[in-house]
């Protein structure tokens, strides 16, 4: 449903926005929308409205929010097909409003609440100029880079892991269908975060022995997963840098990772994954592909996220092979999963 009346209708008329203008509007106040749904996420909004509804007094009472200003909220939600409002007092919860249930099955919760964090929001703030120098923002609206500047933020480097994971969480399942594993024993998710991944896959496996490589400030939550899946037994969690050493294995996992970093970099991290590998053994590479121009979809949208965020980039099936030839890999296969998320394996040349 567009968001306003049309702009040539006499006031209170009930005509819709049609066309590009009304088209445009949309596009214009979107970012309204994920304000929205990240503090719908943030106040536990479908928690409260679901499974009964609830009033936005009943709310405001359980988050200590101003009631008034909660009522207004909920209106507004239900405007956007967050909520259904009953007499204009009870609201309750939309399937769509269920999607961010706290704790539920494949919930987005985590993602929308670092949808509008500072670290994610502010560099996209200054879009303009990272399109007049091609350089990130980060660094211009954050004070550092990406990276740097969560490693002195623990507690939204906290959100940014969880976002991760849900995300993950989405995708582990789909991607694990179209990933042959039988012949490995060993495989190292790099730059694994929780591990939601590799747990995914050794679940599959039950005689695969998983590790995940990253930053200290995701160990904890790793581990805690694999005890909770009871895989702990055949998990390990390395403390360690991508661009110094990756662990030996006969599988190298790097999910959204090459996406993160410019193409030297990218080239270094699959290098040390090429020197890392057991005879035989293959490194697998699950990222956005760029489709031909035109192409309607999120991996341009993505490619302009991380122009913000960080020096890398979403790449073409053309470009992943340029990188694995200069990192000493050849690209073997490229799979589509249910996702949007395809699978590039590559293999020393």
């Amino acid at each position: 449903m567009p968001l306003f009346e049309h702009p040539l209708a006499p006031a209170g008329s009930a005509e819709p926005a049609v066309g590009d203008t009304g088209r445009m509007l949309q596009m214009i106040t979107g970012y309204w929308v994920t304000q929205v749904v990240r503090t719908a996420a943030e106040l536990r909004i479908a928690d409260h409205l679901h499974p009964a509804g609830a009033t936005a007094a009943e709310v405001a009472e359980a988050e200590s929010l101003d009631p008034q200003a909660t009522f207004r909220f909920l209106r507004a939600c239900a405007s956007v097909g967050l909520a259904s409002g009953q007499d204009g007092e009870r609201f309750t919860a939309t399937p769509l409003l269920r999607t961010l249930r706290t704790g539920a099955p494949g919930s987005l919760r985590d993602l929308a609440l670092y949808g509008g964090t500072a670290s994610h929001w502010a560099p996209w703030g200054n879009l303009s100029e990272a399109v007049r120098t091609g350089a990130p923002q980060a660094e211009a609206t954050l004070g550092a880079p990406f990276f740097d500047w969560l490693a002195g933020h623990p507690e939204e480097a906290g959100v940014f892991t969880a976002s991760m994971s849900a995300m993950t969480h989405g995708l582990a399942l789909q991607l694990a269908d179209v990933i042959d594993l039988k012949d490995a024993r060993t495989a190292v998710d790099v730059g694994g975060a929780g591990g939601t991944f590799i747990h995914t896959l050794m679940l599959r496996h039950e005689e695969l022995t998983g590790v995940v490589l990253d930053l200290p400030h995701a160990g904890a939550d790793a581990v805690a997963s694999a005890e909770r899946l009871d895989v702990a037994d055949r998990f390990s969690f390395v403390d360690g840098d991508f661009f110094e050493k990756v662990p030996t294995a006969d599988v190298h996992l790097l999910k959204f990772v090459l996406h993160d970093w410019d193409d030297d970099s990218a080239v270094r991290i699959l290098e040390n994954c090429r020197d890392s590998l057991t005879p035989g053994g293959r490194v697998l590479v699950a990222e956005l592909v760029v489709d031909r121009l035109g192409e309607p979809g999120l991996p341009p949208l993505m490619d302009l996220n991380m122009m913000t965020l960080s020096t890398g980039r979403e790449r073409s099936v053309d470009e992943f092979r340029r990188l694995f030839r200069r990192a000493g890999l050849n690209l073997s296969k490229v799979s589509a999963s249910a996702s949007l998320v395809s699978v590039l394996e590559a293999v020393p040349a």
